[in-house]
Formats: structure tokens, C-alpha cells, sequence
């Protein structure tokens, strides 16, 4: 029997797709493989919390150690014969520059890595980044896609093309919703968002004229509710490890519109509009096709389907089995 713990960051209002990927594997797993969470109980802020959370995790270890993302420096007190760690995106490592980006990278991307027996990438374009911006060997890294909840099961709905109700998600500055607000201007929708956008982003919906819908902090089976009575997914982000949005779009039956960039279009397939996120003009024309094009939204719709059956639990929680298997044995000395 292998007991592998997953170790997960503290909760808090932005943080759960990677706890919901990971409850999902954990109720999945084979029957030669048991698996519990440790859920830290110290904020990721500060040098003393994360020392804590360290000290906490050791405590803890199990035949096989799992950091499951976003907390990646609880590596460094985990046995590293034992560990695997994910990493979702490296989007601190874009967004940064001088010092700030030396140290990140190296406390955040690099000791954690050298800790660590195993790495997986959420995609293929994450596996690139640590390839190319920490310079990761490249035999270390496994991708391992996100898991698509069991509930997104398609839902018809007839599409409304004289006024479409345009679904957001995720409000992080990566979410480009400023530039998706310009590329609107003037065209009959209603827009709702999933998260606390700012008032700099929510004002470039509102000061053109864009009726707005803002959904805080909700549950899943809300969520689910909102893919459901959208027309359309516009998730035109510049920086995705994957982009989960997309596929849980596809997977209800909703056409989406996303980008050629980053992670989105290894995520999308062939079954999604893809545009240039720092165009507005690109992603104007994306959603108007959309809207006015019925047999190029059913094709898209139709392939979206077919994508969306890449990601099954039944998938990924195969693919981290075999890991878990590897990394057991590997500790063993088998």
C-alpha cells in the first residue's frame, strides 16, 4: 500500500482550483494507493509562515510527498527521494524583473525543484517555461493535464445572437479584462464575471455603456450554473499554466473564444475561437464570428465536446498513479 499526502496551500477566497483538481484525483486513485490531504495552517506571506508551514509539512511526510502547487517551498523540508511537485504556470517568473525575479526563481522555481524527485507541469507550455526560464532537465518534468469535474455534463441551450450573455472568468491581471471591455464597446451583450474584479477593470465594462454582472466569491454547483446559462466563454487571458475554463465551457456545450497564446490553445484543441489577447480589434472579430457565424459555432461547440474528453479524472488520476508507483519504488531502492 502507498500513502501519499498531498500538501496544499491555506485556504482563502482565490484559492481552490487546485485543491478541487486534487480532491478530485484523491477520490479516484486505485486501491493499492491512499491518499490525504495536509492543508497548511499558515498564510503564504512572510518568511516566519512559510518556515512554519515548512517545519509543519516534515512532520507529515508520507511513502510519497506531493506538493500540489502554489506552495512550492515546502520541498525544501520533504524528503526529495519522496517528492513530487506540480507546478501550475510560471507567470511570476514573466511578470517579474531585476532582483525580485532572481530570488523568486530560485526560492520559488529552482531549490524546490532540486528538492524534489519528480516535477509535473499542468501543460506543455508549462513544461517549456521551466525548461527555458529555470532550466529544468527536461527528463524530470512530466505533464499532467487538470482533471474536468464530473459535473460539467452538456446542457443545450438555444444561443442568443441578438444580445449573447458573454461568461468571464477570473478577475487575476492576467484575466485581460480591460482589453476585453474595449473590444465590446458598442456590441448588444450582457457580461457576467466570476470573481472581485477592481474598479479599473469593472469601469472598463461600465464607462462604455456594457451591462455587467459581477459574481464574488461563489461555489461550484454557482459556477456550473453560470456555464450553463452563458451564450458564450470569452477567456482571451495573456498567461494560462492550462486555462480550465475553456474545457469546462466545452464540456457543457458553450462555444468559446480564447487565446493563441501561453497554455490556451494546448487546452483549447481544436475546439475553441482563438485570438490575440493583446488585440482588441483580434478579439472583437473572434466573438462577432461567433455570434454571426450559427455553422461555425455548432462546429466549434461540436469539437469542443470531443476535446473535453481528454481531461477525465479517470485520465489524470491514472497518470498520477504510475508517478506515485515510480516515486515509491524509486525511494525503496526498486
Amino acid at each position: 500500500m502507498i500513502r501519499v499526502v498531498h500538501f496544499q496551500r491555506k485556504p482563502g477566497p482565490r484559492a481552490f482550483s487546485i485543491e478541487r483538481i486534487f480532491r478530485d484525483v484523491r477520490l479516484n486513485l486505485p486501491d493499492d494507493i491512499v491518499c490525504e490531504p495536509h492543508i497548511s495552517s499558515f498564510a503564504s506571506r512572510g518568511f516566519v509562515p512559510r518556515l512554519q508551514a515548512i517545519v509543519a509539512a516534515r512532520k507529515s511526510q508520507g511513502t510519497v510527498n506531493h506538493v500540489t502547487g502554489d506552495v512550492h517551498y515546502l520541498a525544501l523540508g520533504l524528503n526529495p527521494k519522496k517528492t513530487v511537485l506540480s507546478i501550475m504556470d510560471c507567470g511570476n517568473l514573466v511578470r517579474l524583473r531585476g532582483w525580485r525575479r532572481i530570488v523568486m526563481r530560485w526560492i520559488w522555481f529552482s531549490w524546490p525543484i532540486a528538492r524534489s524527485g519528480v516535477v509535473t507541469a499542468l501543460s506543455e507550455a508549462t513544461r517549456r517555461d521551466l525548461i527555458e526560464l529555470v532550466g529544468v532537465a527536461p527528463e524530470k518534468i512530466r505533464v499532467v493535464y487538470a482533471s474536468l469535474a464530473s459535473e460539467f455534463v452538456a446542457r443545450s441551450m438555444p444561443f442568443n445572437s441578438v444580445c449573447p450573455r458573454i461568461l468571464m472568468i477570473g478577475t487575476a491581471p492576467n484575466k485581460n479584462l480591460e482589453r476585453m471591455g474595449q473590444a465590446l464597446q458598442g456590441l448588444p451583450c450582457t457580461i457576467e464575471i466570476v470573481g472581485q474584479p477592481t474598479e479599473q477593470q469593472l469601469n472598463a465594462f461600465t464607462s462604455r455603456g456594457l451591462d455587467v454582472k459581477v459574481w464574488g466569491s461563489i461555489n461550484d454547483a454557482t459556477v456550473l450554473s453560470c456555464y450553463e446559462r452563458c451564450d458564450l466563454l470569452m477567456f482571451a487571458s495573456t498567461l494560462e499554466g492550462f486555462g480550465m475554463p475553456i474545457v469546462e465551457a466545452q464540456a457543457v456545450g458553450r462555444p468559446v473564444v480564447t487565446s493563441n497564446c501561453s497554455a490556451m490553445p494546448e487546452a483549447a484543441g481544436d475546439g475553441a475561437c482563438l485570438v490575440d489577447p493583446f488585440d482588441p480589434a483580434s478579439i472583437r472579430s473572434g466573438v462577432e464570428r461567433v455570434i454571426n457565424d450559427a455553422a461555425y459555432r455548432d462546429e466549434l461547440v461540436r469539437r469542443g465536446f470531443v476535446n473535453a474528453q481528454r481531461f477525465s479524472i479517470t485520465k489524470i488520476s491514472s497518470d498520477y498513479a504510475a508517478i506515485y508507483r515510480e516515486v515509491a519504488a524509486a525511494a525503496d531502492g526498486r
